[in-house]
């Protein structure tokens, strides 16, 4: 069977976002069965061995890994030079590896591991899932770096987040040949994913600046004028090249490792703290800036970007804090993600019917993520532990 065609320079990037669509509707509804394995009564009569570890191993994967580079790879191949067989090619592989991940919590056995960023079931179907979608998003990051036919700022910013990702996959790579393959597996999978999944957040940061700099622009996002400038993208991929020195300095399983990791991200993540801030002052100052959902999804977008960031800052601890400082951060970028898709759907063909539950949808998610987070936040100031479920969580209340 011959690929589609994709002499329309929009086919494939539509394809990116159905793509990413789809993880979204399958983690919502493994979050369903979250919230069922953490009620009283219902958790312990689910048919499925540790549900709510098993589910939220993939629901973490596909809500943010799998979502964030799918509509990564929609931005790097929009207004770039058409290649039909290569784009069916690694949009086969990306969609194959999604699909394994969706049903592998309910194919086989093998225990749910915690690890940060990239958590993994230990069994044959989700480590090929895993795998197929990462071969399919490295080939679409490898056409992401050719210049795209657009403004300057789209074109850096989609070419350094391509880089960004493709430098994290040598560090994935680097890490699988040093890490011994005797370790304990919740040790070696979390040393894997440490420092790609460190340099991974940058690519996300890049193409959160990418989407805010649409949702300023006017209504057409091919004719979008600058609202921020190159030297911002730039500064914003600096920390990136911080990532070979500590490569060097540094035994990949050792505490100083962990340590410089986790400060580069803070740090390299400071930027958008005040450009957030006179995004929101710029947002507000527009007339007419929520008259639609891209600008709607725009305000939101930063409001919650800002709250993730303010909760970083009151961590103490393994509680429940920390997703709530996480859940604001990713919930920012999707929701920015949100906006973009809306401006973008009248250029793939699609015209937006009901316009006023559009410009709703932003508030009622953003909303209702707010109070997600406030409640985490909450709970975490009465010590509940994060990853836990059941009787595991020592309430007694």
């Amino acid at each position: 069977m011959n690929p589609p065609s994709d002499h329309h320079p929009r086919t494939g990037p539509r394809a990116w976002l159905v793509l990413g669509v789809y993880a979204l509707i399958a983690a919502g509804a493994l979050a369903l069965l979250l919230v069922a394995a953490r009620s009283p009564g219902i958790g312990e009569r689910l048919p499925w061995p540790d549900v709510f570890h098993t589910a939220l191993v993939v629901h973490v994967d596909l809500s943010v890994l799998v979502w964030f580079l799918a509509f990564s790879a929609l931005l790097w191949s929009l207004d770039r030079p058409a290649s039909p067989l290569p784009t069916w090619i690694s949009l086969g592989l990306a969609w194959a590896g999604t699909l394994l991940l969706s049903i592998s919590p309910f194919v086989g056995d093998g225990p749910p591991l915690q690890n940060n960023y990239v958590p993994v079931l230990l069994r044959p179907l989700f480590h090929a899932g895993l795998g197929l979608f990462a071969l399919g998003i490295l080939l679409q990051a490898l056409f992401g770096l050719r210049r795209a036919e657009t403004e300057p700022f789209r074109s850096l910013t989609t070419r350094l987040s391509a880089l960004t990702v493709l430098v994290g996959a040598l560090l994935f790579l680097r890490a699988f040949l040093v890490l011994d393959d005797k370790a304990l597996p919740a040790a070696r999978f979390e040393y894997l994913f440490w420092s790609s999944g460190h340099v991974l957040q940058f690519s996300h940061g890049l193409m959160l600046l990418l989407c805010w700099h649409l949702l300023l622009g006017p209504d057409s996002p091919v004719h979008a004028r600058p609202a921020l400038s190159n030297r911002l993208a730039m500064l914003a991929f600096i920390p990136v090249l911080a990532a070979p020195l500590i490569e060097w300095r540094h035994a990949i399983d050792s505490a100083a490792y962990r340590l410089e990791y986790t400060q580069l991200m803070r740090f390299g993540g400071l930027l958008l703290a005040p450009l957030g801030a006179w995004l929101a002052w710029r947002h507000l100052a527009r007339p007419g800036r929520f008259r639609d959902a891209p600008r709607t999804a725009l305000g939101m977008s930063i409001l919650l970007f800002a709250a993730g960031g303010v909760l970083g800052f009151l961590i103490h601890g393994a509680n429940v804090v920390i997703p709530a400082h996480y859940h604001g951060s990713i919930v920012g970028v999707t929701l920015a993600f949100m906006g973009t898709a809306y401006l973008l759907l009248p250029t793939f063909g699609h015209r937006l019917v009901l316009t006023r539950l559009a410009r709703w949808q932003p508030v009622v998610y953003g909303g209702g993520q707010l109070l997600h987070i406030a409640g985490l936040a909450w709970s975490g100031g009465y010590g509940v532990q994060r990853k836990v479920a059941g009787g595991a969580q020592a309430l007694d209340t």
